[in-house]
């Protein structure tokens, strides 16, 4: 999996969001593993939240710098029904927890080598570059997909209409 180039100031005027009208969203399948810290995480235990389910890696450089915004996005939205969960494509879960720990994650995430589980993600849906991230209504659907790297203020703009519903 590549990683995404960063997006520059007044570059392209195409937009990394997709958001999916609710009659069209798709069920999630309900990813789960073992996490950076050897616990068992599972997507569905999330359900009743509106879930942030960002795919990093940790040499991806788009994905160090979205890393502090999304810990603040967990920290500052968990009390609305926000969960930032990660999901860590490294081959090496070593990797992924020095990441967590040099980045001071304040959220969970799933170790998924090789993508055995993001390849259950419904067609469309499938991360092609890094960072990538899907919202997760509270029904468990895909509610919008993001193909660049976020900023609090961004994961604010597409979570804050879920959270309405």
């Amino acid at each position: 999996m590549a990683c995404a180039p960063a997006r520059e100031a007044g570059a392209s005027p195409v937009s990394p969001l997709t958001r999916v009208p609710a009659a069209d969203r798709k069920a999630a399948p309900d990813l789960s593993g073992s996490g950076l810290d050897g616990r068992a995480v599972s997507l569905a235990g999330y359900r009743g939240k509106v879930v942030v389910l960002n795919v990093w890696a940790s040499w991806c450089g788009p994905c160090r710098a979205e890393a502090p915004e999304l810990s603040r996005a967990q920290r500052d939205l968990a009390a609305e029904g926000v969960q930032v969960l990660g999901v860590d494509t490294d081959a090496r879960r070593d990797n992924g927890r020095a990441f967590q720990e040099q980045h001071a994650l304040s959220y969970p995430s799933l170790h998924d080598p090789g993508s055995r589980e993001l390849v259950r993600l419904p067609k469309g849906y499938l991360p092609q570059a890094l960072p990538f991230t899907l919202f997760i209504d509270r029904d468990g659907r895909i509610a919008a997909k993001y193909l660049s790297a976020l900023t609090e203020a961004e994961v604010r703009a597409v979570t804050r209409p879920l959270l309405a519903e």
